[in-house]
């Protein structure tokens, strides 16, 4: 008869050990490092506080309140909204924490910047007291330099006193040129380390990430659990559309990784893609507050982000704040009838960054497309009377400048003159504006643009967009209404090219019927919107802090 087996008590306790010393240290690593950044940033925190204060009273002093050409809009967000106070009171309008705005890249000038500047004054005309902290490594630029952009770019007036600028020296390690191999993952742990040196120089009392690095918004709370914190997600750093276009032919446009997942490489890279998606599930589903921008975006995000937040019990639904957009502004400076349909000039305007994953590229093979069918009229008219390409976009820095110039050497070699295409970098608002009034055409070429202020701005101007067909732009913005389409969408060079034709052949008052649904369409995404849902969105944080 066999001897019974002793229950494996030393197997047992080896666990036990084994998880209680992974819990003590991680206890101890976190109680360490989250104390000793506290202790090396209250310095500077109580010089940022007092600097503030002195700030605003030499502001006051120079300009008196009532003359502040933007004094009545600071009355225009509601005192409370719906879940932003405890017990459905009023939220706490003397709240004078230091809410750090994480955007490495604040300088840039693109639509992200553009709601990271209209998330600020928003905040500041709804907590007046607290201070806005803005994590840059744009060592080239100062505060003053950094708001006359804002107020040039964008013409957002913000209030100077409360606005501070924390500088990071580690920026570069969330380039993709510093990691040509496995940029996903490099850039991830590249921006913990940016992190690090965010919270090296302020510990604040709110951190919101304005720009997509949910690795920073994990660091905080794997450091600092009680601070608060919140994310406005653009895109997702990746995606299940992402994932499926590994196995999608190149031809169809999906991105820049289309038909890379076959082969041992490719297995490869789906392999990895999977797993930095897991990585990427569990610090999104950290987060407290999640904001996005669109439809498409959102829906990606409660993919991935939701399972873990629902195991973590997070509270508050991933919600869609759409991003502001001037679109009031556009439509008073812009008139939209006969008369100024007959100014329209023959010109397909597209407004976008000089990024790799604008796809400037594409809309240039479809415009010389187009005017191969368009050759005809050479005959009939000037060269300078037919259609024109103006490409208008910010400049970030020497990768950007060298895209230029490679897209003026594709120009050049798909015999694009000077007359046929113009490119206008760096833009300021006025001019956009004169641009916006006078085109016909606004394209987009984005594959799943996350939504597409640009396309807005487009139809908040009468312009008849041409957009991919697909992300934001397909699900939000260019929709029917009215009992009308609002626009065109493609995704191929030939539909591109076909779509530019349709337009301009249109009979010129179904043309204006068009671009005055399009500008129906568009008041949806006003500048007042966007203030009263992020207000809301950040009171919840606001409730939060301890």
């Amino acid at each position: 008869m066999s001897k019974k087996q002793a229950f494996p008590w030393s197997l047992v306790n080896t666990i036990l050990i084994i998880g209680v010393s992974a819990f003590a240290f991680k206890w101890l690593l976190r109680t360490t490092v989250g104390w000793y950044l506290r202790r090396r940033t209250a310095a500077r925190r109580s010089s940022i506080i007092a600097r503030v204060k002195i700030d605003e009273a030499q502001f006051q002093l120079s300009v008196s309140q009532s003359s502040r050409s933007d004094d009545g809009e600071w009355e225009k967000i509601e005192k409370h909204a719906a879940g932003s106070a405890r017990n459905g009171g009023e939220a706490d309008d003397e709240m004078e924490g230091l809410v750090g705005f994480f955007h490495p890249f604040c300088n840039a000038g693109g639509g992200g910047e553009r709601v990271l500047w209209a998330a600020i004054k928003a905040t500041q005309k709804r907590w007046p007291k607290a201070v806005c902290c803005v994590y840059t490594g744009d060592h080239d630029a100062n505060k003053g330099e950094i708001l006359e952009r804002v107020q040039n770019r964008f013409n957002i007036q913000l209030h100077p006193p409360t606005v501070v600028f924390l500088y990071l020296s580690t920026r570069h390690y969330v380039l993709s040129s510093s990691w040509p191999r496995f940029t996903l993952l490099g850039q991830s742990l590249g921006s913990l380390i940016l992190a690090f040196d965010a919270f090296s120089l302020l510990v604040p009392d709110i951190f919101i990430d304005t720009m997509g690095y949910a690795f920073a918004l994990g660091f905080s709370k794997f450091f600092f659990p009680k601070i608060p914190t919140g994310a406005y997600v653009h895109y997702p750093t990746i995606s299940t559309d992402m994932l499926d276009s590994l196995d999608t032919s190149p031809a169809l446009g999906k991105g820049l990784n289309a038909g890379t997942g076959k082969g041992l490489r490719g297995i490869l890279k789906k392999r990895y893609w999977h797993l930095f998606a897991n990585l990427y599930s569990r610090v999104g589903g950290s987060v407290d507050v999640v904001m996005t921008n669109s439809s498409w975006t959102a829906a990606h995000i409660r993919t991935l982000w939701g399972p873990v937040r629902n195991k973590r019990r997070k509270s508050h639904p991933v919600s869609v704040v759409f991003p502001p957009c001037a679109v009031d502004e556009i439509i008073n400076a812009i008139p939209l009838n006969a008369e100024s349909e007959a100014k329209r000039e023959p010109t397909i305007l597209y407004i976008a960054q000089f990024r790799p994953e604008k796809n400037h590229t594409l809309l240039l093979h479809s415009f010389a497309r187009f005017l191969q069918y368009q050759s005809g009229l050479k005959d009939k008219e000037e060269e300078s009377a037919l259609p024109k390409l103006v490409l208008i976009g910010s400049v970030r820095d020497a990768s950007d400048a060298t895209r230029v110039y490679e897209l003026r050497l594709l120009a050049h070699e798909l015999h694009l003159t000077p007359n046929h295409i113009t490119f206008i970098t760096d833009a300021s608002f006025p001019t956009i504006l004169t641009h916006l009034a006078t085109a016909s055409i606004g394209a987009n070429c984005m594959w799943n643009e996350h939504f597409g202020i640009g396309v807005v701005e487009y139809q908040a101007a009468g312009l008849i967009p041409v957009v991919n067909d697909s992300g934001g732009p397909k699900l939000d913005i260019v929709i029917e209404w009215e009992g009308g389409e609002t626009g065109f969408k493609a995704s191929m060079e030939e539909e591109y090219a076909r779509s530019f034709g349709q337009i301009f052949e249109m009979d010129r008052e179904k043309r204006l019927e068009m671009r005055k649904r399009a500008r129906a369409r568009a008041k949806a995404f006003g500048e007042e919107e966007f203030e009263r849902r992020w207000v809301e969105e950040v009171g919840k944080l606001v409730e939060m802090i301890e």
